[in-house]
């Protein structure tokens, strides 16, 4: 049995390393290493720091996040890049919530799968949530100071958010970043590797002719912080999650979420929760259970929470913004996506 348990553990992690480090992970710990280094935290500040207007802010968070596709463990450099960065908690954790629960590519192919309907109400529900998680957590930390790092400009830098040579230097990592996904949507790897190969490489050619050596040094430096924060917990939860898989029975999960009911909507909410979900492959499982017999409202907030949390992102975040902001982040994602399953499946659908 523990043979068993061990093979499943590392066959999860296998599966995750081949499937999402490089073309995933690799951009996204890029990506938030340039935020830190090359965006103004002034500018960060007067966006989305915890001064600016709650509405403006997370309205600002919550639309971006649609536009990037990203698990929940690919999106937390981004999130973390943004908060120490300057951006409010708030902010951190609405992009921390939405980029995986409600981005673009994933809900083009929930509408594709289950129908507008349901690809309408994951909106709504996603939206709804991103602002009452925003709120909790700026609430629950208002009174928090926290150092940033410090930044190293380039004496040429223009005085806007970003000098318009990293601009460019951010947009070809965020392409990297989006391209494997949104290019090769159901190809394979290997496609996705060329073009992440493509674009990564374009990308390293114009940095090196044209950013700072010293930036790139503090671009690079602030990069493997968040490797090395991050990522071993990543494969820890993904292998605790492998194990959860092989001794947890699937009828036991299909049986629970039967109907509309508080407590279905709570296992569904709870079971993704828990389980590790890739972007997109949280459409085709949902529509299993439904045919089996799962409801409307356990459907949306398994479609909501199975993206949008899982252990191994719970592990990272504790890692990188405190075990307190998990604590109060977790609990309240679980009772938001119970309530919004359970109210979506009796008064929407």
């Amino acid at each position: 049995m523990l043979e068993k348990l061990l093979v499943a553990g590392l066959a999860a992690v296998k599966e995750y390393v081949a499937a999402h480090v490089l073309t995933c992970l690799v951009p996204a710990f890029l990506l938030a290493g340039a935020m830190v280094t090359f965006i103004r935290r002034d500018t960060i500040l007067r966006l989305l720091g915890e001064q600016v207007h709650k509405l403006k802010s997370f309205s600002l968070a919550s639309v971006a996040s649609f536009l990037v596709a990203a698990c929940s463990c690919t999106v937390i450099p981004v999130a973390s890049g943004l908060f120490y960065g300057g951006a409010g908690v708030g902010v951190a954790f609405i992009v921390l919530w939405v980029t995986p629960a409600s981005n673009i590519l994933a809900l083009t192919y929930t509408g594709s799968i289950l129908g507008g309907e349901m690809a309408l109400a994951r909106v709504a529900a996603a939206l709804v949530m991103a602002f009452v998680v925003g709120g909790v957590m700026s609430w629950a930390f208002s009174g928090e100071r926290r150092e940033l790092p410090h930044q190293v400009h380039d004496p040429d830098t223009h005085s806007g958010m970003v000098d318009p040579r990293h601009l460019v230097l951010l947009a070809f990592l965020v392409l990297s970043l989006l391209l494997p996904n949104y290019l090769v949507q159901g190809g394979s790897y290997g496609r996705k590797v060329v073009v992440w190969a493509l674009a990564s490489g374009v990308m390293a050619l114009y940095a090196w002719r044209v950013v700072a050596r010293e930036l790139i040094r503090q671009w690079l430096a602030e990069t493997w912080w968040f490797v090395r924060i991050i990522f071993p917990l990543l494969l820890v939860g993904v292998f605790v999650v492998g194990v959860v898989g092989a001794v947890l029975p699937e009828e036991w999960v299909r049986r629970l979420v039967g109907g509309n009911g508080l407590l279905a909507s709570f296992v569904a909410t709870l079971f993704g929760a828990v389980s590790y979900f890739a972007t997109m492959t949280e459409a085709p499982f949902v529509d299993t259970l439904m045919k089996m017999g799962m409801g409307k409202g356990p459907a949306l907030a398994l479609l909501l929470t199975g993206p949008g949390l899982s252990l191994p992102n719970w592990l990272a975040i504790a890692r990188v913004f405190g075990v307190k902001k998990t604590l109060v982040y977790v609990p309240t994602v679980v009772v938001l996506g119970t309530v919004v399953g359970w109210v979506f499946g009796n008064f929407v659908f």
